[in-house]
C-alpha cells in the first residue's frame, strides 16, 4: 500500500508514529526538551523534499530533537488535529513541521516553508532549527 512506505519513511528514522489524540498527548506531555512534530501527506513535496530533508537533517545534526513523532494527514484525522492544536498561531498544512519545547512551539516550519525546496534546503533549516532549540545546553537550562 502506498501510504505504509510514506509511513515507513519516517519509521525507519526512528520517528514514532502516533495514530490517536492520547498517543499525540502523551508524547507532548511526557517528552523533556524538544519534541519534533512531523504532519506527514502524500503530496509530492513531502516525498521530494521534506522526508528526504528530515532524514538528513537527523543523519547530520550535532543536536537533534530528544523525541520525534508523526502523524499523517488524511489518515490519522483525530491526531492529526489533535498535533496541529499544539500549531498555535498557524493555520493548519501538511506537510508541515513543529518543534516543541516542553510543550510550547518554538519553531515552525509550514507547508509554504518546504514546499518546492529540495531536501538539502530543508536539511539544513532543521539543523539550524535543532541548533537553536535542542542544544544541550538549553535542555540543562529547562
Amino acid at each position: 500500500m502506498m501510504i505504509y512506505g510514506m509511513r515507513a519513511e519516517l519509521a525507519d528514522l526512528g520517528i514514532e508514529e502516533t495514530k490517536t489524540t492520547e498517543a499525540v498527548q502523551e508524547a507532548v506531555n511526557n517528552t523533556d526538551g524538544t519534541l519534533m512534530v512531523v504532519v506527514n501527506s502524500v503530496c509530492g513535496c513531502a516525498a521530494g523534499g521534506v522526508r528526504p530533508g528530515i532524514a538528513m537533517a537527523l543523519q547530520n545534526a550535532q543536536n537533534a530533537p530528544g523525541r520525534s513523532i508523526t502523524v499523517f494527514a488524511g489518515a490519522d484525522i483525530d491526531a492529526t488535529e489533535t498535533a496541529r492544536e499544539y500549531f498555535t498561531g498557524y493555520m493548519p498544512s501538511s506537510p508541515s513541521i513543529g518543534l516543541l519545547k516542553n510543550g510550547r512551539l518554538v519553531e515552525m516550519f509550514e507547508r509554504r516553508d518546504l514546499e518546492g525546496r529540495p531536501p538539502q534546503v530543508i536539511a539544513q533549516a532543521l539543523i539550524t532549527a535543532f541548533n537553536t532549540h535542542c542544544a544541550k545546553s538549553d535542555v540543562a537550562a529547562s
